[in-house]
């Protein structure tokens, strides 16, 4: 080869890695709701899976119950009824650690105790061959942490996933300190092989989704404590506006307060009291009165015999407006002109430029931008503002949630809630809370992102991915920064920090960076 070949050649490419192959024996510690999900997942997989626990015949238990779910899948079509009894077969329940010592990944799922995880994994070096890794699937434990009291640390890596296991696409692999990059690399690619998408993540207090998520539970948290808005009302704000499967109150109680407070209270600890994290007065006295959730009966929903679930309080009808002039060129405005345009609802276009995006019967419309109604009324000496939330589709979203400021005419306001139930809106009027829920919910979760990919947890992509997959989030909150505009998302943060004169609303550093270069997050 000539010099000249040797100075244009690439170098090649490193190899991608390499998953386990189905020829190795995993084991699962901990045959809860969670290790049994992912010993279904492996022995899909074509995996042998021993599984241990230490409740007598608490492992013949879940493998019982895991081959009735094969079974269920080969009777839908899922799976054939050979490959159903194949992956039962594959299943062996073990009664002691030396049993797992031809294993090549240990998962542990049990008591979620740091001490414990590390009493399991000390005890098992002595055990298992060499190259066998561990996979711990801690929710909350740093998994730098559990690594310290090994031999080997750099064996050790978070494999987390998310419940029902077999169901839900997202693993969080979580390197600590110690994490050799060969192990994260391995356990990346075989959470693929098995159907699941993996994200890279760095030991930080909860990952990327316990710490991401906050912002969902708090802001809700905080507005109901204002009095800003109801439970059923903002749970159907949530949904039927921002597109999330569940509001924040229903989600709370599904999980449990006591363990979505005490994951609250876990990160806000560990992140040293961070104002952006701090509990809510409200879930604590929740938790204290044994109001639990739905395993309780009782949570911010009454689930027992008899109890009616409350209604959203949504605003009365209100006449169709005879004089509607729209402004801007906004995604709002625009699907507000289509929605009235297919009502047969007349409408002319005016030529403000102040954000306004609508006029009519006295009342000027507005998109919130994290400021009250009354303060935007103060700063541009409009009495009569009214203020819409943000909508993940204005086109196709049943719902909307509206503010007015303090000193706006009833018939103003009137006369704005009546243009959008005449656009097809079901109107909810919230008190005048600064970003309404849906927008001060959605900054807020995107500037959490932001500070994680900021912070080297993960990439943006991977901060996106691990929201929709892990909790079912209709898009990424970094895709959606990008979607409303980077500089709304930090004026909201900015508005919200002024009015609170709280650290907890501070914009991320990445935010104000790609706000300085004229760049989306995802540029």
């Amino acid at each position: 080869m000539s010099v000249t070949d040797t100075q244009t050649s690439k170098p090649a490419a490193p190899p991608l890695p390499l998953p386990l192959p189905p020829s190795a024996v995993i084991a699962v510690v901990g045959t809860g709701a969670m290790g049994a999900g992912i010993a279904q997942v492996a022995s899909a997989a074509g995996h042998v899976v021993k599984l241990l626990d230490n409740r007598p015949g608490a492992a013949a238990k879940a493998i019982e119950g895991i081959r009735t779910q094969f079974g269920k899948l080969a009777d839908k079509g899922r799976m054939s009824a050979e490959a159903a009894q194949a992956a039962g077969a594959r299943l062996v329940a073990v009664e002691q650690l030396t049993d797992l010592a031809d294993a090549a990944l240990v998962v542990e799922a049990i008591v979620e105790s740091l001490e414990a995880k590390q009493k399991l994994y000390r005890d098992l070096e002595d055990i298992v061959g060499a190259d066998c890794i561990f996979g711990t699937n801690t929710s909350s434990i740093s998994v730098t942490s559990i690594g310290a009291a090994l031999t080997r640390p750099e064996r050790l890596a978070g494999l987390h996933f998310f419940n029902p296991a077999p169901l839900m696409k997202l693993v969080e692999i979580v390197s600590g300190l110690a994490t050799d990059r060969a192990v994260a690399d391995t356990l990346f690619a075989t959470a693929a092989a098995w159907g699941k998408t993996p994200v890279h993540a760095r030991s930080t207090p909860g990952f990327i989704v316990n710490r991401v998520a906050r912002p969902y539970y708090a802001e809700a948290l905080r507005i109901l404590n204002e009095g800003g808005g109801d439970c059923a009302t903002l749970d159907a704000i949530m949904r039927d506006a921002g597109g999330f499967r569940m509001g924040p109150f229903e989600l709370m109680d599904m999980i449990g307060h006591d363990v979505n407070f005490a994951v609250t209270r876990s990160v806000w600890n560990a992140f040293y009291n961070d104002p952006r994290f701090t509990p809510s007065l409200i879930q604590q006295e929740l938790v204290d009165a044994g109001f639990i959730g739905r395993k309780a009966g009782r949570g911010f929903y009454d689930y027992r015999d008899g109890a009616e679930r409350p209604a959203p309080q949504v605003a009365v009808a209100q006449n169709a407006p005879t004089e509607i002039v729209l402004h801007g060129h906004s995604a709002a405005v625009h699907a507000l002109a289509d929605r009235l345009f297919e009502r047969n609802i007349a409408h002319t276009w005016g030529e403000a430029s102040d954000g306004r995006i609508a006029e009519v019967g006295g009342a000027v419309v507005f998109v919130t931008d994290g400021r009250t109604a009354t303060q935007r009324a103060a700063d541009t000496g409009i009495a009569n503002v009214v203020l819409i939330d943000l909508a993940l589709d204005y086109a196709t979203a049943s719902r909307i949630a509206v503010g007015a400021a303090i000193n706006c005419f009833a018939p103003a306001v009137g006369a704005a809630i009546g243009l959008l139930q005449a656009a097809g809106f079901e109107v909810c009027r919230l008190g005048d809370t600064p970003g309404l829920a849906v927008m001060r919910t959605v900054a807020m979760l995107a500037n959490e992102a932001a500070d994680a990919v900021y912070q080297g947890v993960c990439d943006a992509a991977g901060a996106d991915s691990a929201m929709k997959l892990g909790v079912n989030y209709p898009r990424g909150p970094l895709e959606w920064a990008d979607k409303v505009g980077v500089p709304a998302i930090c004026t909201v943060l900015s508005n919200l920090a002024r009015f609170y004169g709280e650290d907890r609303y501070r914009v991320s550093p990445l935010i104000q960076q790609r706000v300085f270069a004229g760049k989306k997050i995802h540029d």
